[in-house]
Parts: C-alpha cells; sequence; structure tokens
C-alpha cells in the first residue's frame, strides 16, 4: 500500500514523503491516527496545497517539544517506596510512577512519554531515564528511589 506521511515517523519517512507499507499497517494505524493518507492523486494535490501549513505545524511541534526538553534536562526526582534490607523493593517503579512523579514536580509528562527499556525498577539507586517528547527530542530525568 502506497501512502503519504504527513508527520515525521521514525524508521518510516518524513513529512510528504511517499512510502510503501504493509497494508494493514496502512489501514488501521498510520491513517486512523492522522499519520498518513492513501497516495491517490487526489490527496497527492490535497497534500502539496497543505504542505506549508503542515510544516508549520511540524515546525511549532518540534519547537514546543524542545521548550519541555529544556525544562525536563534539569529535573531530579526522588520516588520512596517499601523495600528490604538488601535494597530490593517489594515492588517496582514504572513509567506511569516516573510520570506521575514528574507531573507532581510541575512538568507535565505523559506514561507513554517516559521509555524504561529495560523494564520496571526494581532495585534502589540513581537512574537516568529517557522522555521521548518528539521523534527528534528527547530528555533525561534523574530518577532516585529511596526507601521508606
Amino acid at each position: 500500500m502506497n501512502i503519504i506521511l504527513l508527520e515525521k515517523i521514525n524508521k518510516l519517512g518524513q513529512l510528504g514523503d511517499q512510502v510503501s507499507v504493509k497494508s494493514g499497517f496502512g489501514r488501521n494505524y498510520l491513517i486512523p491516527q492522522g499519520k498518513a493518507l492513501p497516495a491517490t492523486e487526489a490527496n497527492i494535490k490535497m497534500f502539496e496545497s497543505r504542505r506549508a501549513e503542515l510544516e508549520a505545524a511540524a515546525s511549532e511541534s518540534l519547537g514546543a517539544a524542545s521548550t519541555r526538553a529544556e525544562a525536563l534536562n534539569e529535573k531530579e526526582v526522588v520516588i520512596v517506596r517499601k523495600a528490604g534490607d538488601e535494597g530490593r523493593m517489594f515492588g517496582s517503579v514504572t513509567n506511569g510512577d516516573i510520570a506521575e512523579a514528574l507531573t507532581a514536580a510541575g512538568t507535565d509528562v505523559e506514561k507513554r512519554e517516559v521509555r524504561m527499556p529495560e523494564g520496571a525498577i526494581r532495585e534502589l539507586g540513581e537512574y537516568e531515564i529517557a522522555i521521548h517528547l518528539h521523534s527528534d527530542v528527547n530528555a533525561l530525568v534523574k530518577v532516585i528511589v529511596e526507601a521508606e
């Protein structure tokens, strides 16, 4: 299935690129989410007429994400959990807990923006956690997990 991208998508292409994707990915994810249009002649003409508007919106989104990243790079969050004598927690700290702590600290962060490739945190200590704000913008936040 050939589509026109309406925004930058990692590992797929930039705004305005015509790419070929599997039909299910295009029909079930990209088109309903407003990230792409089918590459028909009518849609290509409509996209070319709206290109400047879409590029302006993309650059505005990038600028807003950069501003948020500057504020987040300086953040340090302390999360307190019950733990045993050896430093193992009885629970874990997930991306939802980190997003909630950052929101309580004054910066709105959604759970889906917190990247934890190694999974949930299960031990006490200091961790650098990536916050994915935009396809081109990431911020690092220091998370300190302490015992009660």
